[in-house]
């Protein structure tokens, strides 16, 4: 931008004897045309910002409640790969109400631990420059979100699997888990059932379901006219 200005600058100077304009009148376009560069990329800037702020805002809000993943069959936390294969005998055998408490115990942790995501997302936003503010504006419906998770992920799981393992201490998720694989690993036509981390499973699976919603948040934002609730991005998403 710099650079840019000095050159018109330069070239005001150069063609000037051959010009009927004030060196000065040039200079003041020059100046009020730079002004207001600066003033339309802060508000992109500004804008992209609030908007994530928003759309994030309504996810945690909205996942941070209790059903906020259970109730949502988009991301709700299913049962493990390697229970789901066995799930029908295990039902019909009696272990249904296992199951169930155990696939409730899971999405109650993601549940609690989906407002860690507030401070990570904060510091993403923060960083962002105005050259990734105006590519993620003029991207798809979910640059934004795109944009967020790949910056944040890694960081969001670090996070993530200590509240969850909290949590999933406190319904006994673990514990549930064994008990079920421990009781059926010598019944017939099941067999043992490999132990998956839990604590990763429930963290990446919570990640994945935040992400899902917020892309929706983001995709709303830029569509519906409704959904702008500042000045700023109806201006913006105008």
């Amino acid at each position: 931008m710099k650079k840019k200005f000095f050159l018109s600058i330069f070239l005001v100077v150069f063609f000037c004897s051959s010009s009927q304009a004030s060196i000065f009148d040039v200079l003041k376009d020059t100046l009020e045309e730079t002004t207001a560069n600066k003033s339309a990329n802060g508000k992109i800037d500004l804008g992209l910002k609030e908007a994530l702020n928003v759309g994030i805002n309504n996810t945690i809000r909205y996942l941070g409640k209790k059903d906020g993943y259970f109730a949502n069959a988009a991301i709700k936390i299913l049962l493990p790969e390697e229970v789901r294969k066995t799930e029908t005998i295990l039902r019909g055998i009696g272990y249904g109400p296992q199951l169930d408490e155990f696939t409730l115990s899971m999405n109650r942790a993601a549940e609690k631990a989906a407002p860690l995501a507030a401070d990570i997302f904060a510091e993403a936003i923060a960083a962002m420059s105005f050259d990734d503010a105006n590519k993620i504006l003029r991207g798809g419906d979910t640059a934004a979100t795109d944009y967020l998770k790949s910056k944040t992920y890694n960081k969001l799981l670090e996070h993530f699997q200590p509240a969850v393992r909290k949590t999933m201490s406190e319904y006994k998720v673990t514990q549930q888990y064994e008990a079920i694989t421990g009781n059926v690993k010598n019944l017939p036509l099941v067999g043992n059932i490999i132990n998956p981390d839990l604590n990763q499973y429930v963290s990446s699976k919570a990640l994945d379901g935040l992400f899902h919603v917020l892309a929706r948040e983001e995709t709303n934002i830029r569509t519906n006219p409704k959904a702008r609730v500042t000045d700023l991005l109806k201006e913006v998403f105008k």
